[in-house]
């Protein structure tokens, strides 16, 4: 199987999102990695078969191994691709907090979606 760079998919049109991905992207190692904005990279969306809709619903990572990583789990995939996150992704991992974790990003991210949406969105 061929290692790819992992690549991270994040509402740009978040506050709250890029201000975090901003921080992340300006930490050592960051710069191995691909930051995909889904709302002004509609191409590499395309590529992977990802619609633009479904992606803002969830934090989406296209792993190294070539696997889909999505919500909490995607955030751990990325912490583990980070030195200065690493030890805690491992921690989670033994732990195994990573589903308790996903339960509350989704939480969030429902209502973040919700708090956020146009009435197209909403009356899905």
């Amino acid at each position: 199987m061929t290692i790819i760079r992992p690549m991270f998919f994040f509402d740009g049109s978040c506050p709250l999102c890029s201000k975090e991905i901003s921080h992340y992207r300006s930490l050592k190692g960051s710069e191995k990695l691909h930051w995909v904005n889904i709302t002004r990279d509609k191409s590499t969306l395309n590529k992977y078969s990802l619609d633009a809709e479904f992606a803002m619903t969830r934090f989406h990572v296209f792993d190294a191994a070539g696997q889909w990583q999505t919500g909490a789990y995607g955030f751990v995939e990325m912490w583990t691709s980070l030195p200065y996150y690493r030890r805690l992704a491992q921690i989670v991992k033994a732990l195994r907090l990573l589903p308790l974790l996903d339960y509350f990003y989704t939480k969030i991210t429902r209502w973040r979606l919700f708090r956020n949406c146009n009435e197209k969105v909403c009356k899905r």
